[in-house]
């Protein structure tokens, strides 16, 4: 494994194959590395060959993009293939807080397997010194299991305080918006196959991206930026309800989300942060002046869906950069809105609601924000000390303050947004 400032020249063979049946059959049952959607993705297997910001190694001393532009400007690289995710190609798993002690991480496996229109490829990278990898091979699953969860620092009591706090925040000047999670904590048997858990996701949530790196598992909703032959397009959601139990509550609950000057509110404050975060980096962008309804088989959500074309010489890594953290997930103003979560949340986030994602040697790639998840073993800091028959494990979910938010109705909504994984831990 090897971490910066080393960068070693890497060796990349891309070929095609036969189509796969099982993506996830192909990485490892105890620290898979996955991006997957409707079927298609990526899958990494095989040691790392380049790990960037692993947990223990020293600060980042420059922008990761820098690093990710230097280790591919050293790469031999075959890849006739040419489509999404072939050739040379990082996941990436980065922190919500830039204060966070959570290191960006990006990690280059020894094998990647991809299906992407129907067509599959197996890419090997390995140091030009080093014998070929061998090729990816199914692996059975383990047995099933379920996951042990309870509140965590931020009980719902506790919760209800800190949104009327965040509130005061906002009827002070201090914030028009912030977006306050809470956590839920437990653990998972060890030796636990977390391959089921990415798969339950995928299954249940087909049209998220379902992704798994370095123990932190989900199924996002929200994509963060997508580049691909530099088109940029985004999608932005803020504003949330439930679905309905029958077609006329459901609905009613989607006429009223549409309606609700709070949620649309809350909504053109993260549509307005990515269009001013975007615009120094790309051209031609465009933002619909209204949000359109995104349906979830347990939400509604509105959504907007924004498109451009790079500029400046930037990769997908760079639009990250000057995105994250949104209105979506921080609040505004976003230095503001961060100062009122590091002081209403009693935990760091780590890398929930940060960028989680790849990114190819053109500088291509997809992002989405870390949401709907859990992050499982070490990075899973928590109160709930795991003994050697279990591994901890640590859920964040959260909400959009605004003046008129209310405490009852922000808790029932974090209870929504949990459901996906604690069903699927379950």
């Amino acid at each position: 494994m090897t971490r910066t400032p080393r960068l070693p020249p890497l060796v990349v063979e891309t070929r095609e194959i036969e189509p796969v049946a099982d993506l996830l059959s192909l990485t490892d049952p105890h620290n898979p590395l996955a991006w997957l959607r409707r079927g298609e993705g990526l899958v990494g297997s095989g040691a790392a060959v380049v790990t960037i910001g692993a947990p223990g190694s020293p600060p980042l001393s420059r922008p990761i993009a820098e690093i990710w532009r230097e280790l591919v400007s050293h790469a031999r690289i075959s890849d006739p293939v040419q489509l999404p995710g072939t050739g040379l190609v990082g996941f990436g798993a980065l922190g919500f807080d830039p204060a966070s002690p959570a290191p960006p991480f990006l990690v280059v496996p020894q094998a990647i397997t991809g299906v992407h229109g129907g067509r599959a490829w197996v890419t090997t990278i390995r140091e030009d010194s080093d014998p070929e990898p061998r090729l990816p091979a199914s692996g059975p699953y383990g047995p099933h299991w379920s996951a042990t969860l309870g509140p965590g620092l931020l009980e719902p009591d506790d919760y209800q305080w800190a949104v009327r706090s965040g509130i005061e925040a906002i009827t002070a000047g201090e914030v028009e918006k912030v977006v306050l999670a809470r956590d839920l904590v437990g653990t998972i048997p060890a030796g636990a196959d977390l391959r089921r858990l990415v798969r339950a996701l995928a299954t249940s949530y087909p049209d998220t991206w379902t992704f798994a790196v370095d123990g932190l598992i989900g199924a996002s909703p929200e994509t963060l930026i997508t580049v691909d032959r530099g088109a940029v397009t985004a999608r932005v959601l803020a504003g949330t309800t439930a679905r309905g139990a029958d077609a006329a509550e459901d609905a009613a609950a989607a006429h009223a989300l549409e309606a609700s000057r709070k949620d649309l509110d809350e909504h053109r404050f993260a549509v307005t942060s990515v269009v001013e975060a975007l615009a120094p980096l790309t051209r031609d962008l465009v933002a619909p002046d209204e949000p359109h309804l995104l349906e979830l088989p347990n939400l509604w959500h509105l959504a907007t869906d924004i498109s451009g074309r790079l500029s400046n010489g930037a990769s997908a890594l760079d639009l990250v950069r000057v995105l994250h953290p949104t209105a979506a997930v921080a609040g505004t103003p976003t230095d503001a809105a961060l100062a009122v979560i590091r002081r209403l949340e009693p935990f760091d986030r780590g890398r929930y609601a940060g960028p989680v994602g790849w990114i190819d040697a053109r500088g291509d790639g997809e992002w989405a924000i870390a949401l709907r998840c859990a992050q499982i073993g070490v990075q899973a800091q928590h109160d709930a000390a795991a003994d050697s028959d279990t591994i901890p494990v640590v859920a964040h979910a959260g909400a959009g303050i605004v003046a008129a938010s209310d405490p009852e109705t922000e808790l029932l909504e974090t209870r929504v947004k949990f459901r996906p994984i604690v069903d699927a831990l379950a």
